[in-house]
């Protein structure tokens, strides 16, 4: 039986969802979790839960939109800094590895239980991973064009190397391992910069 959430009515009833679906999502899987289970664990009725969102469904798109709302977010402001390009590329290589650990288990649940969604849901999400995606290779060709970062290699195949580490920290990194959050993204950040010295 799944621990209560924050039920005293202090935390927004949406995020209160959000959180006991989170945790239940991750801890027994999507499929396995009720509607029932979610609203217990939230303190809320099923009429609430489908005040703020239609369906089970819903919740799960939401687990994962609002990490990518946030990414998008910092790595627009990355982008868009009076900075050199390799330190712009940097930080938003980096930050979206601290971003990622921060909510491992939202990264989880969504790798582990995308296929759930229906294919409007899957295909709405899946643009909104792509916009992400297409701005970050932007830096690169940013640099690229600039003579800054080598072409040898295609921005799309940069682009994927890094987001193939990233999308894999669910299943090894640990807080209580050998390497801090912020170590681990200075590494992944450095590896991609290194790829792309000329």
């Amino acid at each position: 039986m799944a621990k209560a959430t924050d039920t005293s009515g202090t935390t927004p009833v949406p995020q209160r969802l959000l959180a006991a679906a989170t945790r239940l999502f991750a801890e027994n899987g999507y499929d396995r979790t009720s509607v029932q289970e979610i609203v217990e664990a939230a303190g809320v009725t099923k009429g609430a839960l489908y005040h703020y969102f239609g369906s089970k469904e819903d919740l799960l798109q939401e687990v994962y939109a609002r990490v990518l709302r946030l990414q998008q977010e910092r790595l627009d402001a990355f982008a868009d800094a009076d900075e050199p390009i390799e330190q712009r590329l940097r930080e938003a290589a980096a930050d979206v590895v601290v971003t990622t650990i921060d909510n491992l288990d939202d990264a989880a649940i969504f790798f582990r239980s995308m296929h759930h969604l229906s294919p409007e849901k899957n295909k709405q999400v899946r643009a909104e991973r792509r916009r992400y995606h297409e701005r970050f290779r932007a830096l690169v060709e940013e640099g690229q064009a600039a003579g800054v970062f080598s072409t040898a290699t295609p921005a799309d195949l940069v682009v994927d190397y890094h987001f193939g580490s990233v999308h894999h920290l669910s299943t090894w990194y640990r807080p209580d391992g050998p390497l801090t959050e912020q170590q681990v993204a200075d590494h992944l950040a450095d590896l991609l910069l290194r790829a792309l010295r000329p």
